[in-house]
């Protein structure tokens, strides 16, 4: 009879999970910071260039202004909560699966899949939001020109006394308007190539760690896709103090359309 694959206990999961969040912030977070810059940039008034071209307009004029500091700004916020991001999302994956299951044995369609997924994007929201909103803020003050902010706990501080705990969770219904369709997009993507990559009559417990990677690399491009508009009106609405000092404009409701009449 054939070994069976012992479990890995979930503090080891925790761990490891975590600390690859780490390095996906590490590596990722400069180009996180050009994203949010592009999104919130003001619009350029007739006859002159936008603040930034594009990405790699935005990358170039972030070092040359900022130095390699100001393409980190505000990578405290998402370093804190990842570890427990990570965990709550892999949670929620894994209880709307059993939800869906009569039998620990069942394999889900991937529709259910894409379901399991959404329930974990609900649960990460809770994390997601407070760090989203002061990661936002400090990645695009450099640029408005006012250092309101000294970092991510002083940042924290003066949102929750101007506003309070509805300030630290500002952009929560876009947070999860970009997560939970995503997230089911990930998972059911990310386990469909597992399957893809599978060789007939081989486990996908018995995948290399390449084909893990090009699955878990193409599933996050697929997530994205669906995540970006979302996460532009997010990242506008999050940030709408700072950006209506670039635009002018006297609430956050118009940064996200210019065109609106508020009272």
């Amino acid at each position: 009879m054939a070994d069976q694959v012992k479990p890995i206990s979930p503090l080891k999961n925790l761990l490891a999970g975590g600390f690859g969040g780490m390095c996906l912030v590490f590596v990722g977070h400069p180009l996180d910071t050009v994203k949010v810059r592009l999104q919130t940039q003001p619009p350029s008034l007739p006859g002159q260039p936008p603040m930034y071209s594009g990405t790699f307009d935005c990358f170039r004029k972030t070092l040359i202004r900022e130095g390699i500091t100001g393409l980190y700004r505000g990578m405290a916020a998402p370093i804190i909560g990842v570890t427990p991001m990570f965990a709550v999302c892999f949670f929620g994956f894994g209880l709307g699966k059993k939800l869906q299951q009569k039998c620990p044995e069942d394999v889900l369609s991937y529709p259910q899949l894409f379901a399991a997924g959404m329930l974990s994007g609900v649960f990460t929201t809770g994390i997601m939001t407070p760090g989203e909103r002061i990661k936002c803020l400090l990645q695009i003050q450099a640029s408005s020109g006012d250092t309101k902010y000294t970092g991510p706990l002083d940042c924290a501080k003066k949102v929750y006394q101007e506003s309070g705990i509805r300030g630290i969770y500002k952009g929560t219904v876009l947070t999860l308007m970009r997560d939970v369709p995503a997230s089911g997009m990930y998972f059911m993507t990310y386990e469909w190539l597992k399957n893809i990559f599978t060789p007939e009559g081989k486990s996908v417990n018995e995948l290399s760690v390449p084909r893990i990677l090009v699955a878990g690399g193409i599933a996050g491009i697929f997530n994205w896709a669906v995540a970006i508009p979302p996460d532009v009106l997010k990242s506008r609405f999050q940030t709408g103090e700072l950006c209506c000092l670039w635009t002018g404009l006297r609430c956050p409701a118009r940064c996200l359309f210019p065109g609106a009449v508020t009272l």
